[in-house]
């Protein structure tokens, strides 16, 4: 289990530092926004890294046998005994192949061609090493926690085609921030799709939180009431689910576009998060998906799921240079344990483990 949210201690008075003491930092692991998180140490680099909790240690085994189809593809690579141009080539063909895409694979060999000069490697084994680091500096801009509790309530608006699995996304994510103290309120405006509001019910009633629903209402208006109902009730956070829709659909782009109008118009400076839900399964399309709901909405923050059972794990190296918006979390089962936050350095290691 994670924390990432934290409600803001009462005011204590300032004790001054001692003279020896050591810097500090946030720590890389939380979810908390630097503003809501206390100072904790740098640990003295010159000592062993410290092994990951139980809970992050088992996340990290499943995303590496999650991310096994496409990792094998790309690590089936350097399993000859030469660094040649003849595995560059298949480097770059796997790498196209899992959908990393054309300016990331060419990144990423630049990079990786310079490391090995740099570095006078001689094995294909530690060019896989050196593609690990390349790919963790990549990926390192899409690293960024998502902060709750600048704003109550926080306002987060979630967007994804059908299938992607936004709704559950929604309810993983919402058990999470109620697990987690803060009281969530849920805003079933996906009334397009039938059953919708009966899943996302279903995931309330499972987290005991609160839901804002209209039997074939506007959802614009459903958004409306919940954002409004979140702030007379004093929630932290208010989750709204809105349809599923092709980038292609432009009426209901535009609906996105008005419910985003309408949050703002009950609280100004709503919507604080415009998540976009896209399938890991999808790759290129994934992209075209990311640009598409970017221009629409002005995303925040990515949430890639179904990580699992996929050879195009790439697609977030493509996201880094195509569209670099941050990715909150990433999915790789259906289980709750099964969305976790993404660490660029811990993501690049299971791909090539």
């Amino acid at each position: 289990m994670f924390s990432f949210f934290r409600k803001k201690p009462p005011a204590t008075p300032a004790v001054a530092a001692p003279a020896d003491a050591p810097p500090v930092a946030p720590d890389a692991g939380s979810l908390i926004g630097s503003a809501l998180t206390a100072p904790i140490a740098v640990p003295d680099p010159a000592a062993p890294p410290a092994a990951p909790p139980a809970a992050r240690a088992r996340w990290l085994d499943r995303l590496s046998a999650g991310l096994r189809k496409t990792g094998a593809s790309i690590s089936g690579v350097f399993t000859g005994a030469r660094i040649d141009d003849a595995l560059y080539e298949e480097l770059e063909s796997a790498l196209l192949m899992a959908d990393t895409g054309v300016k990331a694979t060419q990144a990423l060999l630049d990079e990786v061609k310079r490391r090995v000069k740099d570095s006078g490697a001689t094995h294909p084994v530690q060019v896989r090493n050196l593609l690990t680091e390349a790919l963790a500096h990549l990926l390192k801009p899409l690293e960024k926690p998502l902060v709750i509790g600048m704003h109550q309530p926080t306002v987060i608006m979630v967007a994804g085609v059908n299938g992607a699995g936004k709704t559950t996304s929604i309810g993983k994510l919402t058990k999470h921030l109620a697990g987690e103290g803060a009281s969530v309120l849920l805003a079933a405006a996906d009334t397009f799709r039938a059953a919708a509001r009966e899943q996302l019910g279903v995931w309330a009633d499972r987290n005991t939180v609160e839901i804002i629903s209209q039997e074939g209402g506007d959802p614009a208006a459903v958004s409306f009431d919940a954002v409004t109902a979140g702030r007379a009730r004093g929630k932290d956070v208010v989750l709204v689910d809105t349809a599923g829709r092709l980038p292609t659909q432009l009426h209901l782009m535009e609906e996105l576009r008005k419910i985003k109008r309408v949050v703002t118009k009950a609280q100004d400076t709503a919507p604080h998060e415009v998540l976009l839900v896209i399938d890991g399964n999808t790759g290129q399309n994934a992209v075209a998906q990311v640009k598409a709901f970017d221009d629409a909405l002005g995303l925040t923050g990515l949430i890639v799921t179904k990580l699992d059972g996929t050879a195009k794990g790439g697609v977030l190296a493509a996201i880094s240079q195509e569209r670099p918006i941050p990715v909150y979390f990433i999915g790789v089962g259906e289980k709750l344990e099964d969305l976790e936050t993404f660490n660029a350095r811990e993501f690049a290691q299971a791909l090539l483990a």
